[in-house]
């Protein structure tokens, strides 16, 4: 799948809003072009973001600057991001180096946020593609439940 098929499927979620970060949305200039998918119109949080180029003394590890590759990140949750990765998020740094954060088609923990409960996958493929078909139902359901709970919060 290319990035813009994976916008399309999760433009497709209800209530999805995009946010692509650019001078005009006063993104810094090193997140010019990374595409942040929220539920709801206040896009507190996102929960999956998209990404197709390195952000420079940041986040370079999955040298998302080689041509034709993107990664998708999505927010998981502890429990979920434990049952994928074999252990919890707070353990995603001192593991890190076990991890090949640049490999293709392959769901792994985010090289930055992955303490936060965040994984990713670098342009899905054969092999990840029904999971990541299903952790983007999961991501969403995440955020639609956080989005439903807040919304009606006096």
């Amino acid at each position: 799948m290319t990035a813009d098929e994976i916008t399309a499927r999760i433009l497709a979620l209800p209530d999805v809003e995009l946010l692509v970060a650019t001078e005009e949305s006063g993104a810094p200039e090193v997140a010019w072009g990374w595409r942040f998918f929220y539920v709801g119109p206040d896009r507190r949080r996102p929960f999956a973001t998209i990404g197709e180029r390195d952000m420079a003394g940041f986040d370079e590890e999955s040298r998302l600057d080689r041509p034709g590759v993107f990664r998708l990140n999505l927010e998981l949750g502890r429990r979920e991001f434990h049952r994928l990765f074999g252990y919890p998020p707070a353990e995603a740094d001192e593991r890190k180096a076990s991890v090949d954060v640049s490999a293709l088609d392959e769901v792994l923990p985010h090289p930055v946020y992955g303490t936060a409960a965040w994984g990713c996958v670098l342009n899905p493929g054969p092999r990840s593609l029904a999971e990541v078909e299903r952790l983007i139902g999961y991501a969403h359901g995440r955020a639609h439940e956080r989005h439903r709970r807040t919304a009606h919060t006096p």
